[in-house]
C-alpha cells in the first residue's frame, strides 16, 4: 500500500470545482497522472469541520475511499476582518446551492454595506486561504495550508480566475486576481504557498 514515504504517480483530485480541479492539476509536478472526482460520478462529501484544514482532510479521506486512490483535496475560501472572517469556510455556501459565485460576490457586497456604508472609502484587509490535504492508502494524511493576504475592490474587475478571484487584490499589486493570467496568479495566490509546503509529501 502507498504511504506517506513513497513517490506518488497517480492522483485524485478531490474536487467538484473545476477551476479548482485546473489550478490543481496545473501546479501537480507534470509526472503525476491525475483523475477527477467526475471520472467516479462522486458528490462532495458533507463538510462539517470548523477549519479548512478539517474539511480538506474530510475531503481527502471521502473520496480515497471511494476511489482506493490517494487523494490530495483542497478547502479554500475567503477571509475578510471586517467581515469577522466571513465567509471564511463557508465561501462556496454563500453562493447558494447552486454555488454561484456572482450570488457569493454580491453578498460579500451588501455585507460590508451594511458593516459600514462608507467601506469604499478604505482599504478592506482580507485574505485567501488553502488547505491542502493527503490522503494515502495506508490511510495517512498529510495537511498544510497557504495564505495570501490583500484587498477587496470596489467592484468585480476581470474575467479570469475563478470563485472571489474578481474582487481580491493581493497585497502590493494593483490588479485583481480576476484579472491576471494564470501564469501570473500561480505565482502568488494561496494554492502556490500551500504546495511550495506540500512537495515535500508527493
Amino acid at each position: 500500500m502507498l504511504g506517506i514515504n513513497e513517490k506518488i504517480f497517480k492522483f485524485l483530485i478531490g474536487t467538484n470545482n473545476k477551476g479548482k480541479y485546473k489550478e490543481i492539476k496545473d501546479l501537480l509536478p507534470k509526472y503525476i497522472k491525475t483523475h477527477s472526482t467526475s471520472e467516479y460520478k462522486l458528490k462532495s462529501p458533507r463538510e462539517d469541520g470548523q477549519t479548512f484544514v478539517e474539511n480538506s482532510i474530510i475531503k481527502s479521506k471521502y473520496f480515497s475511499k471511494k476511489t482506493k486512490l490517494t487523494c490530495l483535496a483542497d478547502d479554500s475560501g475567503l477571509e475578510i476582518d471586517i467581515l469577522d472572517k466571513n465567509p471564511g469556510i463557508y465561501s462556496a455556501r454563500w453562493g447558494g446551492k447552486e454555488g454561484d459565485f456572482n450570488k457569493a460576490i454580491n453578498r460579500v457586497y451588501r455585507e460590508l454595506s451594511k458593516k459600514d456604508k462608507n467601506w469604499k472609502q478604505k482599504k478592506i484587509r482580507a485574505r485567501f486561504i488553502c488547505a491542502l490535504s493527503i490522503c494515502y492508502l495506508d490511510k495517512k494524511i498529510a495537511s498544510v495550508s497557504g495564505k495570501v493576504e490583500g484587498y477587496i475592490s470596489v467592484k468585480p474587475i476581470g474575467k479570469n480566475g475563478f470563485g472571489y478571484d474578481p474582487i481580491f487584490i493581493p497585497k502590493n499589486r494593483r490588479k485583481t486576481f480576476g484579472e491576471m493570467s494564470s501564469f501570473q496568479k500561480y505565482k502568488m495566490d494561496h494554492r502556490f504557498f500551500a504546495f511550495k509546503k506540500i512537495k515535500k509529501f508527493l
